[in-house]
């Protein structure tokens, strides 16, 4: 069995060269001589002879027993969770080969000079396109392992999930070229969308509905999603819903991208949960958009000891098999201890260069290491691989990954960024900016792999596809085949599913009668009723970050319990109550913790399930609106793209209406940010009733019409009287605004639109109009500006460049005259002011722009100037501007109702 010790024999792996930096005692011993050679020979012969005569297991029981042992006589400080800077499966564990490598090796090549070439054509013709070369020629070798031998399509019946790099989205489709999915017509309008027919610039299903499955091109995405996508597979299955466990998630991430605090946020979850369905691959090449990702560092061996230390099983697939030889030589380990002092901004300079410079610059550095290849000439070293780049190394790990039992892994693999494109890219610090090449360089690439074009063809840029009946295409289909189909594919239906009746689960929301409750009971209630039916309550995923009682979600806790892989381990404290903290392995109830990407991303993954296990199932998210949008608003834009079906529900929603808690917890903005996204369909309702014909519609346009949109539903904890359900009011209600109480034939005076938490204000304003200044106003409900200023928009363009002149929007008709209008909200005035612009009669807007403030909720309105007094000033001014009341009926209105004389605006304060 070979040492795996550097000089100084004896010492185990932990007091390697590679990790004694951060361990001064072992420094400091491992510089002294051996004292007792002979004593250290029998302890190494002694470990040598258990591994062999008991086997690895029992000797690596051993290590692990002494370490321990070490540890409680203060031996040593710790033990670093990483290992050498070589390969983790040995040469002599490494399976053969199943496939043809150098047919394998010939079809990469072609995909890569067909990937070159439509990034190359679009910048000739387009400079302003750009797009990616060095990625994808960097991680060719990953994907290609995939594709020919992992990735699992299994087409109707569930196959695995592929979370692909974005910035290698040109490999993807120049595979699916070659595949007969994509036509030369599409690879000649790459990044070229809008005359029809071209591919989008990186992974994204709203534009490529049957293609792409998951949106990754913001960067940190892949990762979480990737965790929670495979959890939530688990999930399925532990509830009865999807046999998934023939289902594997692979996710190819670069080493720079796992800076982002979204792609390490979930990964002690993935080891806590056992996710042995799921692999990640860092493309680690070293390199970041503009230069080294640890220049004077070492990422993989920092990324070892991340995942390590999270859980994981760790891979390393750093050297490719040339290399094998030439560590068979180093006994005394001298390469690996040259590796250990090498960062990587030296491995960048180092791959930029060629042999010749690698010899004199890193193999000189040490005569032992000389030696060493003392056989191989410039040429020979140049020809040393990374790992990433080797299909054996790459298949060895792969295979050990998907053979691995108990929890997640990651295979690390040492790449190139810009492999193959020499002086115009490979490890340069430009190469991620590489779009064009010089003929030369065109030319060069083209000998690199040997590819069959001819001098003019490359230098047109041609693309390359061999005869249907080649040896080639004749391989990749049969690969392809035995997996099941081709990826990525992405269906765009699924069977559609009943609603139960509306009064079946509502009625108490339809006919409340002036009892007092919030609206955010009111969404818990429908959420309790809608998991009572027989036939859909299985199909509802409930989700809460944490807070479930703040949201008055315990009742839940034992009506479908807490989702736990393992169940409950342990008697909970509060066992003796009706409502106790219930955890099973078949719970229904997603409770995530203090996580709201996390939790948004285990949304995503119920949301997107119609098309990803062909199973169409309502997640219903319940947060604190606060921590929405604005915390996650990426996540949100990513689920969009997605196609995701579900509802959001921002609980104690609004700037006022969540006393005492104070400016990081009061929403003023969510409603804003939901109306940038496109298919975010987003309401403010302020009763029970509202809420409720809103959720009904949604769920019947998601899961019964198979609409790809979700809704944004803001639920307010404050307890009001919530009135029963007017006839008539339902299509306003969807629609957006509906006229509430007061003259609604043209004899008012002024319109008020009241929302969500103030409209119980400007209910109270008209009364005080009416009462106080004979005043006739009519109350409008706003449940949704977004929903208005979207159909007023569509029609005043159908106007503009259709001509079309007969169609008028539900805001016109509902809003007709000159009557002066003022609309008031919990939210900032941009949102409001959407309408603005579509409403013929001069419009005064009240919002909370500015900081929260911990106080009372009548406090906090009079304060951001929307309580029912500031409305009365607001409307009376309006009634001044158009010439009806004289200017002192304002004063006088301001002295009666108290309202204090500030010259600063709140928002300024």
């Amino acid at each position: 069995m070979r040492q795996e010790i550097f000089p100084g024999d004896g010492y185990p792996e932990y007091m390697q060269e590679d990790t004694v930096n951060s361990i001064p005692n072992i420094k400091n011993m491992i510089a002294s001589a051996d004292i007792d050679p002979a004593e250290t020979a029998d302890w190494v012969n002694a470990l040598d002879s258990v591994a062999k005569v008991d086997g690895e297991q029992r000797a690596q029981f051993l290590l692990a027993a002494l370490e321990r042992h070490a540890r409680e006589m203060g031996l040593f400080e710790e033990t670093p969770p990483y290992s050498p800077y070589r390969n983790t499966i040995e040469l002599d564990k490494q399976p053969p080969f199943p496939g043809d490598l150098a047919m394998e090796e010939r079809i990469t090549s072609i995909i890569r000079w067909n990937a070159l070439a439509m990034v190359v054509r679009a910048n000739r013709a387009y400079g302003e396109l750009g797009g990616h070369i060095a990625s994808y020629a960097s991680a060719a070798e990953i994907f290609e392992i995939g594709f020919n031998h992992f990735y699992r399509a299994d087409e109707g019946q569930g196959g695995d999930l592929v979370f692909f790099q974005p910035h290698s989205a040109p490999g993807v489709y120049a595979r699916a070229f070659l595949e007969g999915r994509l036509t030369e017509d599409h690879l000649a309008k790459y990044r070229q969308e809008i005359s029809g027919g071209g591919l989008c610039s990186y992974p994204h299903p709203w534009l490529m509905p049957d293609f792409w499955q998951f949106p990754t091109g913001s960067m940190g995405l892949g990762p979480i999603s990737a965790i929670y996508q495979a959890r939530f597979m688990r999930y399925m299955r532990d509830r009865g819903i999807a046999q998934t466990d023939h289902q594997h998630v692979w996710g190819v991430f670069g080493d720079g991208e796992m800076d982002e605090p979204e792609s390490v946020a979930a990964l002690s979850l993935a080891a806590r949960e056992q996710l042995d369905n799921l692999t990640f691959i860092i493309n680690c090449n070293l390199q970041r958009l503009d230069g080294p990702v640890r220049g004077n560092g070492q990422i993989i061996q920092e990324l070892e000891r991340t995942f390590r230390g999270a859980g994981w099983n760790v891979i390393k697939v750093l050297w490719g098999s040339e290399w094998d030889p030439i560590f068979a030589r180093d006994a005394d380990h001298r390469l690996l201890q040259r590796f250990a002092e090498t960062p990587d901004g030296e491995y960048q300079t180092l791959g930029a260069k060629d042999g010749a410079y690698n010899l004199a610059h890193f193999f000189d550095s040490d005569p032992e290491i000389r030696k060493l290849v003392a056989h191989m000439s410039d040429h020979d070293i140049d020809q040393l691989k990374r790992g990433g780049h080797d299909f054996r190394k790459l298949y060895a790990a792969f295979h050990a990954a998907k053979n691995t039992k108990g929890r997640p892994t990651v295979i690390l693999a040492k790449t190139k960024k810009g492999y193959g494109m020499g002086g115009a890219g490979e490890s340069r610090m430009n190469a991620h900016q590489a779009k064009k090449l010089d003929v030369g360089a065109l030319i060069a690439f083209r000998d690199k792999f040997n590819l069959p074009l001819t001098d003019q063809q490359v230098e047109n840029l041609e693309f390359y596809r061999p005869a249907e009946s080649s040896a080639e295409l004749t391989y990749l289909h049969e690969r392809r085949r035995s997996l099941g189909g081709y990826l990525p594919r992405r269906r765009q239906a699924s069977e559609p599913v009943t609603i139960p009746a509306f009064s079946t689960y509502a009625d108490f929301a339809l006919k409340a009668d002036g009892k007092e409750m919030s609206t955010t009971v009111v969404a818990v209630r429908l959420l309790s009723n809608l998991l009572k039916s027989k036939d859909f309550g299985p199909l509802m995923v409930p989700i809460v970050a944490d807070e479930a009682r703040t949201f008055g979600m315990d009742n839940l806790f034992r009506q479908i319990g807490i989702y736990s892989p393992v169940g409950q381990t342990y008697e909970p404290e509060d066992a003796g109550s009706m409502l106790y903290y219930k955890e099973a392995v078949d719970g229904q109830l997603l409770e995530e913790g203090i996580t709201e990407a996390g939790a948004i991303s285990s949304w995503v993954a119920a949301a997107t399930s119609y098309s990803v296990h062909g199973k169409p199932l309502l997640p219903v998210y319940i947060y604190y609106s606060m921590f929405g949008f604005q915390r996650i608003g990426d996540l949100i834009w990513a689920a969009a793209d997605q196609r995701a079906r579900g509802f959001l529900i921002g609980a104690t929603a609004g700037r006022t209406t969540l006393g005492g808690e104070g400016l990081q917890h009061q929403d003023g903005s969510s409603h804003l940010v939901a109306s940038t996204v496109p298919n975010c369909r987003a309401y403010d309702p302020a009763y029970g009733y509202e809420l409720a014909t809103i959720m009904d519609h949604g769920a019947r346009r998601m899961m019964e019409e198979g609409a790809d949109e979700f809704y944004y539903i803001t639920a307010m904890n404050e307890n009001y009287p919530q009135p029963s359900m007017p006839e008539g009011v339902a299509e306003g209600i969807i629609k957006g605004i509906y006229s509430l109480s007061g003259p609604a034939d043209g004899r008012a005076q002024v319109r008020l639109l009241g929302s969500g938490a103030i409209l119980p204000e400007v209910v109270a304003a008209a009364e005080l109009l009416k009462s106080d200044w004979n005043v006739e106003a009519e109350v409008l409900s706003v449940t949704s500006y977004t929903e208005l200023s979207r159909e007023a928009r569509e029609i005043e363009r159908a106007r503009i460049f259709l001509g079309e002149t007969g169609s008028t929007c539900h805001l016109e008709k509902t809003l007709p005259g000159r009557a002066p209008v003022v609309a008031a909200s919990d939210y900032v005035r941009a949102l409001p002011q959407l309408i603005a612009s579509y409403v013929a009669a001069p419009m005064t807007v009240l919002g909370t722009d500015g900081f929260g403030r911990s106080d009372t909720r009548s406090a906090l309105r009079a304060f951001f100037e929307v309580d029912r007094y500031h409305v009365v000033v607001a409307a009376l001014h309006s009634l001044v501007r158009e010439g009806t009341l004289r200017l002192e009926t304002v004063q006088q209105a301001i002295e009666k109702y108290g309202i204090a004389s500030n010259a600063t605006a709140p928002w300024a304060r």
